[in-house]
């Protein structure tokens, strides 16, 4: 039994596990990918906010997903992970877009494909602990089959917004 101090210094050592590691990155690029789905739902416009509520949402339910499996498998949150991955989402924001002040109409295009590539390596994540699965019988093929498609259902629905901006900036004159 560890004691408090013990403990304490536990939850600080660096993980030498290599699924813990990449479900705490995977974790990490959640809570990005959460954040930036706020934001950009937010600035989008409105003919594509509707579809992008549902998908925050979804995405809310993955991460949830992602943080019982961590649970199923013993693999501790690492805190400074999720921080990190908050953090990065908003150090992110501050990056030029044409604009002194305000957002461009590229800021939704960039946030979108952000959201795109995010939701690609989501369905990644989910892939790979698919192989785990083959392999130990707490996860479930059907969930991470389920989390799957819905990953790649995401990924079609963001690239049809992502299309839809691109056309409306580039060939409107």
């Amino acid at each position: 039994m560890l004691t408090l101090a013990e403990n304490a210094l536990h939850g600080l050592m660096p993980m030498t596990d290599p699924l813990a590691i990449y479900l705490n990155d995977h974790l990490a690029g959640a809570t990005a990918g959460l954040e930036l789905f706020r934001r950009t739902t937010t600035g989008a416009p409105p003919r594509h906010r509707e579809v992008l509520e549902r998908l925050t949402r979804e995405v809310e339910g993955d991460r949830a997903a992602l943080i019982d499996i961590m649970m199923l498998l013993d693999v501790p949150v690492r805190h400074y992970k999720v921080v990190a991955g908050w953090l990065g989402e908003k150090v992110g924001r501050f990056k030029p877009n044409g604009r002194l002040v305000g957002r461009s109409p590229l800021s939704s295009l960039l946030e979108v494909e952000a959201l795109v590539l995010g939701v690609r390596g989501k369905a990644a994540g989910w892939q790979a602990l698919r192989v785990v699965a083959e392999h130990d019988s707490r996860l479930s093929l059907a969930q991470l089959d389920e989390l799957l498609a819905r990953a790649d259902r995401q990924h079609e629905e963001l690239e049809r917004i992502r299309q839809d901006i691109a056309a409306e900036i580039f060939t409107a004159h």
